[in-house]
């Protein structure tokens, strides 16, 4: 694990868009494509339109979506197919983009994501940490024994609150009760992880996971145990944890 600490939010999503963006690369060059994944939500705005304004040949990029509430259409404004096509996808051409599609007939769509993502490795994976330290829709406690790639989940209701907090949704109970999630197995699948969390919102999630053992009640402890991954931070999501755990994972 490395931690890389920066003053402001956009200075975060400028240099982890930036590291990404050598990772693609990288893919492309050594075998003509990549494959990523990307996050949503408030905490991702500042890295992907950085990453729109990076060099890369978005025609050889596969793109997967990490997760979807059940049963929300994507007229409405928290659904994150219409977070990634109206901030991302519509903006450049993709080789494909695979969304976690909510709605209709949800096991046949789990099928095939689950058929899509295992075809060839993901080379990088965005993933967000939750105020509740979840990764995707893997609120605690999370499933770190199932190997399915895709799953149906239940979120709780820190996570509901962040949702509503960051103004997707107006009350608690607006929020749909169970969403699809890519599996913490499927995210640990990627060959490179990078973590983006900024704000002081998120700062007491970020002490708790370096703070506390592998666990399924603090998800995203898993990502510790990743070969090659990076932590994004600012200075105010930063805040509570130990200079001593920031200089060793510097």
């Amino acid at each position: 694990m490395k931690i890389r600490v920066f003053e402001t939010p956009e200075e975060l999503g400028r240099n982890a868009a930036e590291f990404s963006a050598d990772i693609i690369n990288k893919a492309i060059e050594e075998k003509g494509f990549a494959r990523i994944v990307l996050s949503t939500g408030a905490s991702q705005f500042d890295t992907i339109n950085s990453l729109l304004e990076m060099d890369i040949d978005w025609g050889k990029v596969e793109m997967f979506h990490l997760d979807e509430y059940i049963g929300l259409p994507e007229t409405h404004p928290a659904s994150f197919r219409k977070y990634l096509k109206e901030r991302f996808t519509s903006k450049i051409n993709l080789k494909k983009a695979y969304f976690v599609d909510g709605e209709g007939d949800i096991k046949a769509h789990i099928k095939e994501l689950n058929s899509n993502v295992t075809k060839s490795p993901i080379d990088l994976g965005l993933i967000g940490i939750g105020e509740n330290a979840h990764v995707a829709f893997n609120d605690p406690p999370a499933d770190f024994e199932t190997k399915e790639p895709f799953i149906i989940v239940k979120l709780d209701d820190v996570c509901k609150n962040q949702q509503v907090g960051e103004g997707w949704f107006d009350t608690i109970d607006d929020v749909p009760d169970e969403a699809i999630s890519m599996s913490v197995h499927q995210i640990m699948q990627c060959k490179t992880i990078v973590s983006c969390v900024p704000y002081e919102v998120k700062a007491e999630a970020v002490k708790n996971v370096l703070d506390s053992d592998v666990s399924p009640d603090v998800p995203a402890t898993i990502l510790k145990t990743h070969a090659d991954y990076y932590l994004y931070l600012d200075k105010d999501s930063a805040k509570l944890v130990d200079e001593d755990t920031l200089k060793e994972f510097a």
